[in-house]
């Protein structure tokens, strides 16, 4: 960074606008004179493979005008009735962290409705395989049997403070069974 100073960095984006800026005109000046010589916007469009819509902002500037000046003036908020997909999505909690008896040793395959990355066999015994399965396990299971039978309680209890899962999953589970939470808490 010592060789290079802000001013550099702004010089090369400057220059890189200008040219490209420039470009832009020459462009669209030379497809309207083709198209004035008797071209058809389609047959620019085929020849030099730009959009129908490239085309028309070349052949009529003004449309590039109001095209741009309307793309500034959106606003980029979200709707007010907008929620996220992690609110939205219906996540699963287990009746009871007791009836969670999954397996805990071995080579597990996942069925195809919580895993369909085409990696659904999980040795337990390699720590990241067995924390991206409950992490598969958590975020997909559709029903409680699911969870039931794939989690253990023992070891969602010993994996639940370094699995990475969506806030509001994570949210849920501690508020539904408060020893996870004092599992993240105590291993802080």
């Amino acid at each position: 960074m010592d060789r290079f100073s802000e001013d550099d960095l702004h010089s090369v984006v400057a220059r890189y606008e200008a040219t490209r800026a420039a470009a832009l005109t020459e462009r669209d000046e030379q497809l309207r004179a083709f198209h004035t010589a008797g071209w058809r916007p389609v047959d620019l469009q085929r020849v030099t493979g730009y959009s129908r819509e490239t085309i028309r902002q070349a052949l009529r500037p003004e449309v590039r005008q109001a095209t741009n000046l309307s793309r500034r003036k959106a606003s980029l908020q979200p709707p007010a009735d907008y929620r996220s997909y992690g609110d939205r999505k219906p996540y699963v909690l287990a009746d009871a962290l007791a009836a969670l008896n999954g397996p805990t040793r071995g080579v597990v395959a996942l069925p195809r409705h919580l895993d369909w990355s085409g990696h659904a066999e999980y040795d337990l015994s390699r720590p990241r395989r067995l924390a991206s399965m409950y992490k598969v396990v958590l975020t997909e299971a559709s029903t409680v049997d699911d969870l039931n039978n794939w989690l253990n309680a023992d070891l969602l209890l010993r994996l639940w403070p370094t699995l990475w899962l969506p806030p509001q999953l994570r949210q849920r589970w501690e508020e539904a069974f408060p020893e996870l939470a004092a599992a993240r808490t105590s291993a802080a």
